[in-house]
């Protein structure tokens, strides 16, 4: 990915999987100094975009991690960002998933055992709502109060990931601080969202041809679909273009799945298709699989494309991922989105150059 000129400000990366925030970081003119993730499956993503960046293959909780900080960034430097946008599975709305993930749950307080030794001059944080509310009185007012300690302010609240050109039904918990005085930092200004449409990013044939279900894409496009079986091959040729569900089929005795017997309005997307000239649903870890959600193409018979969900998380067409389909799948979801990133960051960069006006005009 070509780079871009430097504002001067510098991000760690923590939780950083396949680099979403350091994309759209960079993109915003900040120099992406380190990314940090447990899972060594996102290394080759990681290293193949961000070239100029160290991948630190580490858990949060260990002591380990600070040792080799040390030899990446300086304690105290008002340029610095800390980033934490950690798993957020415990504090989703899915009850399963949060049985499956307690050990993230603590995380944020791990984030911010770095936050206040290190001391950068900004701190981000990206999670789901659900920390907002389920998590804030074990979790995010524990953390607010350690930012207050070191002095920092802040602002922070759910946002739609569509006011800041994601096209998606994503909403995020965000948090901005710093300890920096230079006016107050506030979360970006929403954009205009008109035209934010799954058609405006995955339906020019010329730029993502039509596939079949089961295709693989050989080259850095990763333009790959997930093979279906004969029985949901049937099923999603049955289901009608443009947004079709899957009572479309439910009369059909050898294609009705029978835990949805009779219950069509339950989990009512499961197996439908992605309306066109709407926003599409959230990219989850599974969104190119057709019974994971309305992850069905608009109108080809075939669940949505590696390549058509890192798009509609607004990654840029040359931001290569590495790894087999499940693992890129996975790294895609989870990935916080660019173009929201890139808010953020810009956000940063402007408050930034406030502090350096304000500063220069106490000196003159």
């Amino acid at each position: 990915m070509p780079m871009v000129s430097d504002s001067g400000l510098r991000v760690v990366d923590f939780f950083c999987g396949a680099g979403g925030l350091s994309c759209g970081f960079r993109q915003a003119r900040i120099r992406v100094v380190a990314g940090i993730d447990l899972d060594e499956r996102c290394r080759g993503t990681f290293d193949a975009n961000f070239p100029e960046a160290e991948f630190l293959v580490a858990d949060v909780s260990s002591p380990a991690l600070s040792d080799a900080l040390e030899s990446v960034v300086a304690r105290g430097d008002d340029e610095l960002i800390f980033a934490g946008c950690s798993p957020c599975q415990f504090w989703s709305k899915v009850p399963t998933a949060r049985e499956k993930s307690g050990a993230s749950k603590a995380l944020l307080r791990d984030f911010g055992r770095y936050v206040s030794e290190w001391r950068p001059g900004y701190v981000v944080v990206e999670n789901v709502p659900g920390l907002a509310d389920r998590g804030a009185e074990l979790v995010l007012r524990p953390f607010l109060r350690m930012l207050r300690k070191n002095g920092y302010s802040f602002a922070h609240g759910v946002v739609s990931a569509a006011d800041y050109g994601v096209p998606q039904m994503r909403r995020r918990f965000l948090l901005l601080a710093t300890r920096l005085r230079g006016g107050p930092l506030l979360l970006p200004e929403p954009r205009e969202s008109a035209g934010l449409t799954v058609r405006r990013f995955i339906g020019d044939p010329l730029r993502l041809p039509p596939i079949s279900a089961g295709h693989r894409d050989p080259t850095p496009l990763r333009h790959s679909a997930a093979g279906l079986s004969a029985t949901n091959l049937e099923r999603l040729r049955r289901t009608p273009p443009n947004g079709g569900v899957r009572s479309a089929w439910s009369n059909a005795q050898d294609l009705q799945i029978p835990a949805y017997a009779g219950r069509d309005g339950s989990f009512r997307n499961v197996y439908g298709r992605v309306f066109w000239d709407r926003l599409s649903p959230t990219i989850t870890t599974r969104f190119n699989s057709l019974s994971n959600g309305r992850f069905g193409h608009p109108e080809q018979d075939r669940a949505l494309s590696l390549r058509e969900g890192a798009t509609l998380q607004t990654f840029p067409r040359d931001f290569a991922f590495l790894g087999c389909e499940a693992d890129v799948a996975r790294q895609i979801g989870n990935a916080v989105p660019p173009a929201l990133a890139e808010c953020v960051g810009k956000t940063l960069v402007e408050h930034r150059q406030s502090v350096l006006h304000a500063t220069e005009a106490e000196s003159a």
